[in-house]
């Protein structure tokens, strides 16, 4: 089939790595996939217009309402994953609930990757629960093995022997959902006790005037450095190089930055949200903090407990390999796609 599949393609965000892969798994099935940036249409005409263009047969959107709504009324099936803001947030604004409700009563199947995201999406549209599947995310990681670790503690202006040295890493897109400054004021004054651990923030700018308030406030933090955006496999190999990923999302789908880490065998310290405490259980896969101070705590527990940290890393691991297989995903998503053939009926 030839299938449009519309995401939001910002570049090194969660969602474009995720429509990336799911693009590739459904390429592997000999489908003709088109992945298109949401944020490129104005409207429906503009998807009208590139649906017979491309003789696009059927179609996918990643993202509830920013995807979805603009492939209602085309006349050709399409199925749904949902993103995480679309449920956490769009949910509770009563215009972009009854669109998503319009989408969800069109499309063919839904995926959420949590059963509690199919849960929440119940409970907001009954009339689709028996089209909602679980599947959860896929992590596959691929570290360059040419990274330079000095070369970015110095580009990073870290000056510590390596020997010592704890980084703490964050990786998010500057937006307030992620809320990159949560952690920046204790973990500065952690830093002036110990002066060997340091928070890395990696990721591009997404909301220009937050991002200027994110650099203001990094600067005047002793300790914190903020790094743009990097390639995919740059960014596995620092994840394998820090001492802990840290995530401090006021809401998350399902991130795939904690997934890798987990499958990169480092430990992961995250903010107690549901997303987050979907994949993280405290004190086996991961530590959950429910505030920055928690986080302090929970962090120095780490650094002078390497029992703990290897019991993290080994469970993690093991977490990964069993729930969040790149293989299942890919044969969910081919099976998926193939209701999307002939008329609802078959």
């Amino acid at each position: 089939m030839r299938l449009l599949f519309l995401a939001v393609l910002r570049p090194h965000t969660g969602n474009a790595v995720t429509a990336r892969r799911v693009r590739d798994h459904l390429e592997a099935a000999g489908h003709v996939c088109l992945l298109k940036d949401a944020f490129d249409f104005d409207g429906p005409s503009e998807i009208a217009a590139l649906i017979q263009a491309e003789a696009v047969e059927a179609a996918l959107a990643l993202h509830l309402y920013r995807g979805g709504r603009l492939l209602r009324g085309h006349g050709i099936p399409f199925g749904i994953i949902f993103g995480g803001t679309d449920l956490n947030e769009d949910v509770n604004q009563g215009e972009k609930n009854q669109v998503m409700g319009k989408v969800l009563e069109e499309a063919r199947f839904a995926v959420a990757f949590t059963e509690s995201m199919k849960e929440m999406a119940r409970l907001q549209w009954p009339h689709a629960k028996a089209k909602i599947y679980v599947q959860s995310q896929g992590i596959a990681t691929a570290p360059n093995t040419a990274f330079n670790w000095d070369a970015f503690l110095q580009r990073a202006d870290i000056q510590q022997s390596t020997d010592n040295l704890h980084v703490f890493l964050l990786i998010c897109g500057l937006r307030q959902v992620k809320d990159p400054l949560y952690l920046v004021d204790a973990f500065a004054e952690w830093h002036l006790e110990e002066p060997n651990v340091y928070m890395v923030i990696v990721g591009p700018e997404v909301d220009p005037v937050f991002t200027r308030e994110v650099k203001a406030k990094v600067k005047r933090a002793t300790g914190v450095r903020l790094i743009p955006e990097m390639p995919q496999d740059d960014l596995h190999a620092l994840v394998k190089k820090c001492f802990a990923l840290v995530n401090s999302s006021v809401s998350e789908g399902m991130s795939a930055a904690i997934l890798e880490a987990m499958d990169l065998e480092v430990p992961v310290l995250a903010r107690n949200i549901p997303g987050n405490a979907a994949v993280v259980t405290h004190e086996v896969t991961g530590l959950l903090f429910s505030d920055p101070q928690e986080f302090v705590q929970l962090a120095k527990r780490l650094v002078s407990d390497p029992a703990l940290e290897k019991e993290l890393v080994a469970n993690g691991r093991q977490y990964v390999r069993m729930y969040h297989s790149w293989r299942v995903e890919r044969d969910t998503y081919q099976h998926l796609v193939r209701t999307l053939e002939g008329s609802p009926e078959d």
